[in-house]
């Protein structure tokens, strides 16, 4: 690989959505095997996550415009020249960088890749999209699934669980998602904190819903958050902020953290006791672990932190019942898809019922650790009834000592069961909750 194509950040952010595509990889990791820290410059190396994650975001539409200005696919060989099509006309279609600019670099970009041939090609296919950009982008909004840019299964599913609501869950999905902040109210205030980041010239509000949520007007790099590796505050979205008041917690209780991984609640669980309850927090992946370790650190909290399979407590678990246990089950990430455009393209409708599956068993297996009188709150970033509350129904049928406890907030659609935010609604990702009490 020549200097040239490993430091070209439109090369980067082509090879990486080929990498989510062709590969089956999330985008995280699509940008790592594309060589995104090869871009040593942080702007040029933002410009190509940014071009990789709206080209994503926008895939569907956008392969149906490639197959409207394509005579014929490009043969398997080529499939770089396909990828690097799909992100230029990500940057014509979707925002406002120069199109002489974009069209210009996408050529220069051919030449990195050694296919000289392809210069005409991309030339010839990105000037006929200019010249009949208002046209085309009409065509494309005849089929629902095209015009909004979402797997025709997953459209047709978020329709039937939202009727009224599913448009704007659709639009939202396509846009990119705001960076939230937690603050650590153990070493600092939001008041404070809001202070601190006026003064080093980041612009935020207050969230409205929790007490400890702030969103920035612009995302930035962690680095330059006042305060970051002293652990006054942790990038999290302000829904998974929510877990801790509902929780419902008090001083001394023992609670159980499943399924924990990155950690984020179970240090805002901490937080939220000023450290006085016994937390264990188990994980099923030894790297995700270490994950939280390292979060705790930073944050100066302390808990015990066990590698184990959450449906297989039996493994791992010394026998102590629980006051609270917190399930943020594995789900789709339907809720997420603006902040992971990948889900996308990663999910199939069969995993829906693979994970219902899952998420039931893990409720099943978690109950008996719970003490008589404690609660049980289950949380899923899916907007999907499936994962949501028809699992509560279906665990509400097997267990007679199980009572559904109402949530009652200023936030959110009430279910059947439980409560769910949509994404976008007070700059929440999409996120599920319900609260169980064993009688």
């Amino acid at each position: 690989m020549t200097n040239q194509q490993s430091t070209s950040p439109r090369l980067v952010a082509c090879r990486a959505v080929q990498n989510v595509v062709d590969r089956g990889l999330n985008s995280d990791n699509a940008l790592s095997e594309a060589g995104i820290s090869k871009l040593t410059d942080n702007r040029d190396a933002a410009f190509a996550r940014s071009i990789c994650l709206g080209t994503l975001r926008w895939y569907q539409q956008l392969e149906a415009l490639l197959s409207i200005l394509m005579d014929k696919p490009l043969q398997r060989k080529n499939r770089e020249i396909h990828f690097l099509l799909l992100t230029a006309l990500f940057q014509l279609s979707k925002t406002d960088i120069a199109r002489h600019g974009v069209v210009s670099e996408t050529v220069n970009t051919v030449s990195a890749l050694k296919k000289k041939w392809a210069k005409g090609l991309v030339n010839g296919v990105l000037r006929n999209y200019l010249r009949q950009a208002e046209s085309l982008q009409k065509e494309l909004e005849t089929k629902p699934a095209v015009k909004n840019s979402h797997p025709e299964w997953l459209l047709n599913i978020i329709k039937t669980a939202w009727p009224q609501q599913w448009t704007d869950i659709a639009a939202e999905n396509n846009r990119q998602a705001p960076m939230s902040l937690r603050v650590n109210l153990l070493k600092t205030d939001r008041d404070d904190y809001l202070n601190r980041l006026s003064a080093a010239g980041i612009s935020a509000t207050a969230s409205l819903i929790t007490a400890t949520g702030i969103t920035l007007d612009s995302p930035c790099p962690v680095d330059v958050l006042p305060g970051f590796n002293d652990g006054l505050v942790s990038v999290q979205d302000i829904a998974p902020q929510l877990a801790a008041d509902l929780l419902d917690l008090h001083p001394g209780q023992t609670v159980l953290d499943a399924c924990a991984a990155p950690g984020g609640k179970a240090a805002h669980i901490m937080e939220a006791s000023s450290g006085n309850v016994e937390l264990t927090a188990v994980e099923i992946d030894a790297k995700r672990l270490q994950r939280i370790n390292q979060n705790m650190q930073r944050l100066g909290h302390s808990l015990t932190a066990l590698q184990g399979d959450a449906s297989t407590p039996k493994k791992w678990w010394q026998g102590q019942k629980f006051d609270r246990i917190l399930l943020d089950a594995p789900c789709s990430g339907s809720g997420v898809i603006r902040r992971h455009p990948d889900i996308k393209l990663l999910r199939r409708a069969s995993d829906v019922n693979n994970l219902a599956e899952q998420q039931l068993k893990l409720l099943l297996a978690l109950w008996p650790l719970l003490k008589e009188g404690g609660k049980l709150l289950y949380a899923t970033c899916s907007i999907l009834p499936q994962e949501n509350e028809d699992i509560i129904h279906s665990f509400l049928a097997q267990e007679d000592n199980a009572m559904e406890q109402c949530i009652d907030v200023n936030y959110g659609h009430s279910r059947q069961h439980g409560i769910q935010i949509l994404p976008g609604e007070h700059q929440m990702d999409g996120f599920f909750y319900a609260r169980l009490q064993k009688q």
